[in-house]
């Protein structure tokens, strides 16, 4: 009792710490981190779960409110908690990723994690951030307006969370530690799922596949979150136009689609009118997989659109929407360049016009050789890997965000480049072998308070050429290009959209294309970029920013949790 006292005071102290800068309107959270049996998908299994629920709890909160959250592990497997798209202002100590900012939860142990909210509004979501838990540790985070304000399109009838995730039926720690011992690729999933069932076209689940009930003339905001470990993925509705509102928790001018590209990482609202004559529609998603013999799960996920009124015990067909062919780049491509930011009174655009750093950054699959007496699955006998600028980053065992903190030396270095070590013809179809092999570092960039920062990342076709969703921690970006093949500094730029542009912070790298995103970096701390693909984490396609604090005590770090895990 005495120490769960001194604990609440050491936090009571931190909050203290931090109260003045931020309006502390708390909503706290107690979650329990367990394995649990789960029976409803073909079988019992045992999985890791929050509070014992698969999708796990969902987070409602309003624009600038804090949120405090208790995690507890009483797994036998180490856990961290990221709250992605949550810029967490002047608080990377909350942020989660293992080994970059903080050390993992260990079994037994607890982490009170202070989740700041600025100025995100819409859908976000938290998931696991370390090896392969997110595979069934996610949830939502629903953020709505402050009170007073209101939604910038007409206030929808009905309102659903739609996560889409991917199931193994193997245990997800077997698939992980099987891949990287093989040093090939991971075994593909078994199942898509949406708010964790397959639906309809699985054996075993079509009792239970997830259904939105709606009235005719209604409008529904669906909600979506892309979950999936390592799957871009199509998804539409039946007779049903899609209509985008907004994207990684900020609004967007709508555009309407008959279907949505949503990468692992993203989050989409969107809306969709209940016009079509009453009866029951399938909603469905499956793959987008541009890689060329690149394995994937090529299976369909489904739910239902259920119109009120409909004899639900007769019989009847359901068939499925058009969805675009699994590698059309193009169907993809198309909707992603079509988004634009809301750019309104409410709601501006404020994309830096001045450059301070320019990064010039490939994203590649690389072929490592097979370590002696190994046998490896990678390409020819070679080993995969993957990395920015040829560096494939190696975590350290003390997180970075502490090391820099407490200046401890040996832990990481600061010389990721600016440039690619040797330009090549990223996009040609044929790559000279020496070039597939990357450097193994642990090295980070660091910017000055306030910077402005340009970022270009250009896909590569080394090995295998395909798209990345890249993610950046702590801060949300402009999109301000697209393009397929080499950008070009001198012609590409003259086409950037600074008036416009979605503000994400994921974006996808077109396959052998490439994208420029901006933002000024006015948040201090360490910072996590990589691809959303878990894969390609486990095989080093990431690396760290370093933001200094600024002169004022508003433009510093705050102090660390009493409780960080220890290393």
């Amino acid at each position: 009792m005495q120490q769960k006292n001194m604990h609440s005071i050491l936090l009571s102290l931190w909050f203290i710490l931090i109260e003045g800068v931020i309006q502390l309107q708390a909503s706290h959270y107690h979650w329990v981190v367990t394995e649990a049996p789960y029976t409803r998908l073909c079988g019992t299994k045992s999985i890791l779960t929050v509070n014992g629920q698969f999708p796990g709890p969902t987070i409602y909160t309003h624009k600038g409110e804090t949120v405090v959250v208790e995690v507890v592990n009483r797994s036998k497997h180490n856990i961290t908690l990221h709250w992605h798209g949550v810029k967490q202002p002047r608080n990377p100590w909350s942020d989660g990723p293992e080994y970059i900012t903080q050390c993992p939860i260990k079994p037994g142990g607890r982490f009170t994690q202070t989740v700041i909210l600025s100025l995100e509004e819409g859908t976000l979501w938290w998931h696991a951030h370390n090896e392969w838990t997110r595979a069934t540790v996610y949830g939502a985070i629903i953020i709505y307006p402050k009170p007073g304000t209101f939604y910038p399109f007409q206030k929808p009838d009905l309102e659903v969370p739609l996560l889409l995730g991917e199931w193994w039926k193997r245990d997800i720690f077997e698939i992980y530690e099987e891949f990287r011992a093989t040093g090939g690729s991971p075994n593909v999933s078994d199942a898509y799922t949406i708010n964790g069932q397959p639906g309809d076209l699985y054996p075993c689940s079509k009792a239970e596949t997830f259904k939105v009930r709606v009235q005719y003339g209604k409008t529904i905001l669906l909600r979506i979150i892309n979950a999936a470990v390592n799957q871009i993925l199509f998804l539409a509705i039946k007779n049903h136009s899609i209509t985008l509102v907004g994207t990684d928790g900020e609004y967007t001018k709508p555009f309407t689609s008959d279907y949505i590209t949503i990468a692992p990482g993203e989050t989409m609202d969107v809306l969709v009118h209940a016009n079509q004559l009453p009866g029951r529609y399938y909603m469905a998603a499956r793959a987008y997989s541009s890689g060329i013999n690149v394995d994937f799960d090529n299976t369909t996920t489904t739910a239902v659109i259920e119109y009120e009124g409909v004899n639900l015990n007769a019989s009847s067909t359901l068939s499925l929407p058009y969805l675009p062919a699994y590698n059309d780049t193009n169907a993809s491509y198309s909707f992603t360049s079509s988004l634009r930011s809301l750019a309104s009174k409410d709601h501006p655009v404020n994309v830096p016009l001045k450059v301070n750093h320019r990064i010039f950054s490939t994203v590649s699959v690389n072929a490592l050789p097979c370590p002696a007496n190994r046998t490896c699955e990678g390409i020819n006998g070679t080993r995969f890997a993957a990395s920015m600028n040829n560096i494939s980053f190696v975590l350290p065992d003390i997180d970075i965000l502490q090391a820099y903190y407490y200046h401890i030396k040996g832990v990481y270095g600061k010389k990721f480049p600016k440039f690619p070590p040797l330009p090549f013809n990223y996009t040609a179809e044929f790559q000279d072998l020496a070039l597939e092999v990357s450097k193994h570092s642990t090295q980070v960039r660091i910017f000055k308070f306030n910077s402005t920062i340009e970022i270009v990342l250009q896909g590569t076709n080394l090995v295998a050429g395909l798209d990345h969703p890249m993610h950046i921690h702590g801060q949300s970006f402009y999109v301000v290009g697209y393009g397929y093949g080499n950008f070009d500094k001198n012609n590409d730029p003259k086409n950037y959209n600074l008036v416009d542009p979605p503000l994400q912070n994921t974006v996808i790298v077109p396959r052998n294309g490439w994208a420029t995103i901006r933002f000024k970096a006015h948040n201090p701390g360490v910072w996590y970029v990589h691809c959303h693909l878990e894969r390609h984490v486990t095989w080093g396609m990431m690396t760290t920013l370093i933001v200094k604090d600024g002169k004022d005590p508003e433009s510093q770090m705050l102090p660390p949790p009493p409780d960080m895990p220890p290393c």
